[in-house]
């Protein structure tokens, strides 16, 4: 028999003869790896998942026109839109919608009214809770507060009058987009772009005479809508007042281009996006990020990420002295075996290559059970909470087993170094 068949016949019986301290072992290297390997599958696929779930809480991206119209009013015009949409796509998924805003009447109080395309936005913003329908031809969405104010229902009737006085660059530089969604406080959700141009229409910004407000301001003629839904998010879309871009422009007499544009962008990097869209002067738009929404994200994937790592490293240190106090047991048991050995010449280098061996196997051992566990819990995890199923990663499974068998060497160093000492003369004396 060669040297390496003998060392592996005597590995497998010291092995056989030990099977509860070597089942100790292997259990102890295969929670260490079930536990690492599913927390690293989380670290993984969550983010992923859970930027997808962020997004459809509103928009991480807006673009807002830079230069104004003839009219006083600034517009993106549809290639331009459907050119930055090619470009936010490129970089990842991406859902947008489009949003016209001019300020309207009803019973002579001003109000914000916002022109979409049904079909986007309701694809964009998911969180949004409609009692009722969604806009259609002549038929509008209020918002909540719209109809508290005026004691409206679902299916009432609403004038909602358009008066170009009111839509001057003066008075609308908030409902234009540019201020609303514009500004250097990006900290701002996507409705910003909303909320900014409902607080520009108060009533100290309507035209005026000698000081009083104008005879213009008290006409309550208009058009009559009925209200086909009411929205409610907690938010200043509460305060708007939506139609479709077909009926806004009946009502206003004219087609222009959006005042803002709400991307719900699937980039890696939203910061180099934002920042190509914005060196493109030729566009002559202006794209920012939405804070609100791309900073929850990063620091609930930050706390993540920072409990990922505190976990792994108790569980490492739990690793180490469970496979450590096992190979130290075994050492105990085998202590007057390797005087013998020793006595007959073996050396501490041959003694100490099978104990590492037999730890790196008990680690191995543990690690492919270990792994195929964990990829077990990350699956049923990701299905409960997201309901969504993850795939296996190769590459993370193979370092899972490789570090499974590396930390049961490490821990095996302590007792195998003691083993190494054993003085055989002392041993055999006890005898």
């Amino acid at each position: 028999m060669t040297n390496t068949g003998m060392f592996f016949r005597m590995l497998f019986s010291a092995v056989f003869r030990r099977r509860s301290r070597a089942v100790m072992a292997v259990v102890a290297s295969l929670v260490g790896a079930a536990t690492l390997f599913c927390l690293a599958m989380i670290c993984i696929a969550v983010p992923q998942q859970m930027n997808e779930e962020m997004r459809a809480y509103g928009a991480n991206l807006i673009v807002t026109p830079t230069e104004a119209g003839a009219d006083g009013k600034a517009g993106i015009d549809k290639a331009m839109v459907e050119h930055t949409t090619e470009m936010v796509a490129a970089k990842g998924s991406e859902k947008h919608a489009a949003y016209r805003y001019e300020n309207v009447r009803v019973n002579a109080a001003p109000y914000v009214m916002a022109g979409i395309d049904v079909s986007e936005v309701r694809n964009l913003n998911h969180h949004w809770v409609v009692d009722g329908a969604w806009p259609s031809e002549g038929k509008v969405l209020i918002g909540r507060d719209v109809a508290d104010a005026m004691g409206l229902q679902v299916g009432s009737g609403i004038t909602i009058g358009y008066r170009a006085s009111d839509n001057t660059s003066s008075s609308t530089s908030g409902s234009s987009g540019t201020d609303a969604s514009g500004s250097a406080d990006s900290s701002n959700s996507s409705d910003s772009s909303s909320s900014d141009a409902t607080q520009s229409q108060t009533p100290s910004d309507q035209p005026t005479q000698d000081g009083r407000v104008s005879s213009d301001i008290m006409d309550t003629s208009g058009t009559e809508f009925r209200v086909a839904g009411i929205v409610d998010t907690g938010g200043s879309e509460d305060s708007i007042i939506y139609a479709t871009n077909a009926d806004v422009d009946k009502l206003t007499g004219t087609s222009r281009g959006v005042d803002v544009i709400e991307y719900s962008a699937g980039a890696e990097d939203l910061s180099a996006l934002v920042k190509s869209i914005n060196d493109m002067t030729s566009m002559h738009v202006k794209a920012q990020q939405v804070t609100k929404i791309t900073s929850s994200d990063t620091r609930i994937i930050t706390m993540l990420q920072t409990l990922f790592w505190i976990v792994s490293l108790v569980v490492l240190v739990l690793t180490l002295v469970g496979v450590g106090t096992t190979i130290s047991s075994i050492v105990s048991q085998r202590r007057n075996e390797i005087g013998l050995r020793k006595a007959l010449g073996a050396s501490s280098a041959a003694i100490g290559t099978e104990f590492y061996v037999e730890s790196a196997m008990y680690g191995l051992i543990g690690g492919l059970l270990g792994t195929a566990i964990g990829y077990g819990l990350a699956q049923w995890l990701c299905v409960a909470v997201f309901e969504r199923s993850i795939g296996f990663n190769w590459w993370l499974g193979a370092a899972s087993v490789v570090l499974a068998a590396l930390v049961a060497v490490i821990a095996s160093i302590p007792p195998v170094h003691r083993a190494t000492r054993i003085d055989p003369a002392v041993v055999l004396r006890e005898e």
